[in-house]
């Protein structure tokens, strides 16, 4: 029976579209999930979204739609955008599915029930996008602690948890098990800034909004939102409070792994693991706070117009170049950068160099010298066996990386082998053992050393650029294995045939280029979250009496002739037809229309408009449009059907 491995990410926030920092998590959880069923584990990948708040409610009635229709909304957006970075996810929970919410409201009465939770009043200063509570000692320069963000003050009757009642339990744990929290400087930081000083009792239902779970048994109250978030992790695998579990939660929990980000590590590491002891469920074995990707070295936000999306970025260099960048570029315990220019050079540097094209040279050495055969001769020298070396030791160094969550260090290792490939070439010359026909077969074995190491590289290279290393494998004509197999040199079939026409994994990116779609890109960004401007609409006229109203004779007119008025820069000309008789009617309309445009049209006429004569052309009556105040708009008052000319509009 193989062993289960259950991991989770923290559910995002529907509170807008997920940008490249946000996505950085479920790629990160997706190669550690592909990393270990390549180890052999039953794997089962939890994510999803986080659906309830104040935060929600707010977002929401400013568009003018319903909580439920914007939460909608944006988490198809989460689910396709982890789908388009390959995320390999076996649930995804929302904390609207109806069997959460339910498991919601029955933990929420258990806890009261057995004295956990009880009702006061809360009071002190709240932070509505990050939906916590603080006293005025534990904010920043009067500013919340988390996010930087406004607080206001806040009062109300609400429950409460009594942490202080399960810190002391907590702490004795936290300190049996170095492993729980990681890094070790998130341990500390938890340990020396909330636990030991002491813990104040959390607030955990809400009163002043609604877009929550009701608590069923006073219903004026929902549920605190991060309650109801942090316990997706066990009625996603169909945890019953009740005691009628499921078998896959008796099979799953605990949680091998919650992965999320260094923000939202008190509360993983605080008030869950305190839920579950209240709850009698063990807890999690290892939560793992990672750090943030910064743009260009600061935190991404909307409001700071620096916000990078990873669709965005697939469109511009691909799925498994954006996957590579943020899973290679993000250190362990420090926060990593991306920007355009340092996208670019390292997709250049590492994929189109260093993997690219010695995948496109090998295949086409074999191609050019031996017809695309690859063959196995014996004729080794000793500057084979450091290469063979590096090939099949990589396999331990990588699995060692990543039972560190090293992710990171685990991609530079597999890189090692592509790049150690290329010294190889420098070091062997093919094209110089090509012009002696007596080192055929000192040729055929370096190019099946090379070939051999590049499926090596390749296999390892599956749980963080599956596409590439699928691609890269169909090149060499090389059939995957396990990883227990990936220690052994030779495994490539001696007389297999590489394919024909290699095809170019990476491109080099011209950065002019490159950039200017990019600016195309941010341009059309920054139109579109442009505030739009309200109309301006001119004043209502006095009133008047219907008498005065009825005065004017309107009539459907259909245009049977218009041309351009001589001498004017605005009049155009144009015959209407009202049924019992033609006329001339002279409109400044020019800007707006041309006049082949109007023939055939039916419009309104004043039809007992008083004649006037404008540049010398007779006009009798006037066309009615519609327009703004300054005419940078307008458009003719036209039925909604069609109607013969001369009906009365009344």
């Amino acid at each position: 029976m193989r062993k289960k491995y259950y991991i989770t990410t923290a559910i995002a926030y529907t509170s807008s579209k997920p940008h490249i920092g946000n996505t950085y998590e479920a790629v990160l959880a997706d190669a550690i999930a592909r990393y270990k069923r390549y180890e052999g584990y039953d794997v089962f990948l939890q994510t999803g979204t986080d659906e309830h708040g104040q935060k929600i409610e707010e977002k929401a009635k400013a568009q003018g739609i319903t909580p439920k229709e914007h939460v909608d909304r944006v988490a198809g957006e989460v689910r396709r955008i982890w789908d388009r970075m390959g995320t390999s996810y076996d649930k995804f929970i929302r904390t609207t599915d109806a069997d959460h919410e339910a498991q919601v409201q029955k933990i929420f009465k258990r806890l009261y029930e057995q004295g956990d939770i009880y009702k006061g009043y809360y009071e002190g200063m709240y932070c509505v996008p990050c939906e916590s509570f603080f006293t005025m000692s534990q904010l920043k320069d009067g500013k919340c602690p988390d996010c930087g963000g406004d607080v206001q003050p806040a009062k109300e009757e609400a429950y409460f948890f009594k942490m202080s009642k399960y810190a002391p339990r907590l702490i004795e744990y936290i300190n049996t098990h170095p492993e729980f929290i990681q890094p070790v400087a998130r341990k500390n930081e938890m340990m020396n800034n909330f636990l030991l000083p002491g813990l104040v009792d959390l607030c955990v239902s809400r009163t002043s909004f609604t877009w929550g779970v009701p608590v069923d048994f006073d219903p004026k109250h929902v549920v605190y939102v991060w309650l109801d978030a942090l316990v997706n992790y066990i009625t996603g695998i169909g945890y019953d409070c009740d005691g009628n579990s499921s078998e896959q939660f008796k099979k799953l929990w605990p949680a091998d792994l919650h992965l999320i980000g260094k923000d939202i590590i008190r509360f993983h590491t605080i008030y869950w693991p305190i839920f579950l002891m209240a709850l009698g469920l063990p807890l999690p074995k290892q939560v793992f706070g990672h750090p943030w990707l910064l743009q260009g070295g600061g935190k991404m936000s909307k409001s700071k117009g620096n916000v990078m999306y990873a669709d965005d970025l697939c469109d511009l260099f691909g799925v498994d170049a954006v996957r590579y960048f943020v899973l290679h570029e993000m250190p362990f315990e420090n926060d990593g950068v991306i920007t355009w220019d340092l996208l670019i050079e390292r997709l250049n540097a590492d994929l189109a160099n260093t993997l690219g094209n010695l995948v496109n040279r090998t295949a086409a050495m074999s191609n050019k010298y031996f017809g695309g055969t690859v063959r196995q001769t014996g004729v080794t020298e000793p500057v084979d066996a450091e290469l063979k070396a590096v090939a099949t030791g990589a396999a331990e160094k990588v699995t060692r990386c990543m039972e560190e969550l090293r992710v990171a260090d685990a991609i530079t290792e597999v890189f090692a082998v592509f790049r150690r490939c290329n010294k190889y070439i420098d070091e062997t010359a093919p094209w110089v053992l090509a012009k002696d026909p007596e080192q055929a077969d000192r040729l055929a074995e370096v190019l099946y050393n090379l070939t051999e190491s590049i499926a090596i590289g390749a296999n390892l290279l599956k749980p963080f650029l599956p596409e590439t290393a699928e691609k890269t494998l169909a090149q060499l004509n090389a059939a995957p294995r396990a990883l227990n197999e990936l220690g052994t040199f030779g495994l490539y079939p001696s007389g297999n045939k590489v394919t024909e026409k290699p095809e170019i994994l990476f491109a080099r990116l011209d950065p002019k280029v490159t950039m200017e779609k990019v600016e195309a890109l941010e341009a059309a960004q920054k139109a579109a979250a442009a505030p739009k401007e309200e109309p301006q609409y001119a004043p209502i006229k006095p009133e008047i009496a219907y008498d005065d109203f009825a005065k004017l004779d309107l009539r459907l007119a259909k245009v049977v002739a218009c041309e351009e008025v001589k001498r004017s820069k605005k009049l155009l000309k144009l015959t209407v037809s009202i049924g019992s008789e033609e006329r001339t009617v002279v409109s400044g309309i020019k800007t707006w229309y041309k006049p082949e445009d109007l023939v055939g049209k039916t419009v309104v006429l004043v039809a007992n408009l008083q004649p006037v004569t404008l540049c010398g052309v007779e006009s009798r009556g006037m066309i009615l449009c519609a327009s703004d105040p300054e005419d940078k708009e307008l458009a003719f008052v036209t039925p909604e059907k069609a109607l013969s000319a001369g009906y009365t509009v009344r």
